[in-house]
């Protein structure tokens, strides 16, 4: 039984705006690309990937959490669609901008626990749906808790061990050369590629001994 952890973030797209800005001193014109991560909290790896434009969430550039991590909701579904029917998945952590019924009932369709911290003004939903009922068990479990005790006691903690990775991929490359969006997906998958296979040689493996 795997566990996923969900985290998105943003990386700058290789173009001419730059140029013609030393060039000409013109506008310098920015293009980001959305990068949203699926990874498996017990092996490391990255198991899903997906690549969005600037016209999901925030329009501002995504160099910060807030602003990168908000376009989580509508692409985690399309995320557990990457892994395959047959590997069951216990649980995905992602954070507050993906407590939507969309997310909550992937989730639940895939027979997996969500732990994601309902948002601070949350009410309960109608439960007519199996990740309406989870969503509601967790957020009468946050109000009873707080917040704080509730992360701690659902491992949400766990979350960071993602975007660590997140770290690691940018240190292969602050920007993407492709210009084409199936290109730029290709080059992300490269990477990610190597990064597993960095991952799998670095993991101690242990046998037990008598």
């Amino acid at each position: 039984m795997y566990r996923r952890a969900v985290d998105s973030t943003g990386i700058k797209v290789a173009g001419e705006g730059e140029w013609r800005t030393r060039k000409h001193r013109g506008p310098k014109r920015r293009v980001w690309r959305k990068i949203h991560f699926g990874g498996d909290e017990r092996t490391f790896e990255i198991r899903a990937v997906d690549v969005t434009g600037g016209h999901i969430g925030p329009s501002r550039p995504p160099s910060c959490g807030s602003a990168c991590r908000a376009v989580d909701a509508p692409v985690l579904p399309d995320l557990l669609g990457q892994i395959l029917v047959d590997q069951q998945i216990g649980s995905v952590t992602a954070d507050g901008a993906s407590d939507t019924r969309k997310c909550h009932d992937a989730i639940a369709d895939r027979g997996a626990h969500a732990v994601i911290p309902p948002r601070k003004n949350a009410m309960p939903w109608k439960t007519v749906t199996a990740g309406a009922v989870a969503r509601n068990d967790a957020l009468r479990a946050s109000k009873y808790l707080g917040r704080a005790l509730w992360r701690r006691w659902s491992g949400y903690h766990r979350r960071s061990r993602v975007e660590t990775k997140m770290q690691y991929v940018k240190l292969l490359g602050q920007r993407l050369m492709a210009r084409d969006s199936h290109r730029q997906v290709a080059e992300l998958r490269v990477r990610i590629a190597v990064l597993n296979g960095c991952t799998a040689l670095g993991i101690p493996a242990t046998e037990t001994v008598g």
